[in-house]
């Protein structure tokens, strides 16, 4: 029996009329993006091009950005549209519907962290397994539960293997970090292009989640989830 790929489908209704629909599909296990990657690629795309910073990548061996080899269709779709354009997206994903009227930069975020993450970029791959709970148009609130829910299993996993496990969240800081480089690297290669700002600050939106999210990990914000918590836990 062949595995059933995961799939959303994003469909976009501007206020002039005009619609798009894109479909996304993940391979269940992996959850990396189906099927090759769509042809031809620009310029841009070449990894060398304003290559991020902390990319461990070579590109004697890896041609292409991942994220900019399987990003720039969507890129291109959204070239000439405005950030602050409202637009309505309905999501279909596991079985249900979401669905919002925002500003297009938060809409198309929403869409870019699953091709940022599901690409194959060796930074931003970590993230993958949310994936497979994707949720759109996250709070900062729900972006900070769910990457240190995540982070948190991921080290129950690996202690669970032998290998060693970092519960203190300092792994997580040190991760978000290489996030926040990685994606102001990306917003450089996509800077360069000459787009207009819808698909620039949909990318500025999914880093200000991570920073958001940064942030309260390296203060006390987590505070309000401890006392959530620990009056049902500490018994």
């Amino acid at each position: 029996m062949s595995r059933r790929a995961l799939r959303f489908v994003y469909r976009f209704a501007f206020e002039d009329g005009t619609r798009r629909e894109f479909v996304v599909e993940l391979d269940p296990v992996t959850l990396a993006l189906a099927g090759p990657a769509p042809e031809p690629f620009p310029a841009w795309a070449r990894l060398g091009h304003h290559q991020c910073p902390n990319c461990p990548l070579r590109e004697d061996l890896v041609p292409r950005c991942p994220i900019a080899e399987r990003l720039h269709p969507l890129v291109a779709a959204f070239a000439d549209r405005q950030s602050f354009e409202r637009v309505r997206v309905e999501v279909e994903a596991a079985g249900r519907t979401y669905s919002k009227e925002a500003a297009l930069q938060e809409c198309l975020g929403s869409l870019f962290g699953i091709y940022t993450v599901a690409s194959g970029c060796p930074v931003l791959s970590r993230l993958r397994p949310m994936l497979a709970t994707h949720l759109p148009f996250m709070s900062p609130e729900e972006s900070t539960y769910r990457t240190v829910s995540s982070f948190l299993l991921a080290q129950y996993f690996l202690a669970e293997a032998g290998r060693p496990a970092d519960f203190s969240l300092e792994a997580l800081g040190r991760f978000l970090e290489e996030l926040r480089v990685a994606n102001g690297g990306f917003g450089k290669r996509l800077a360069s292009t000459g787009v207009r700002d819808a698909p620039l600050n949909a990318l500025f939106t999914l880093n200000a989640l991570g920073e958001i999210t940064s942030l309260e990990v390296q203060t006390d914000a987590l505070r309000t989830w401890r006392d959530r918590f620990l009056p049902h836990w500490a018994s």
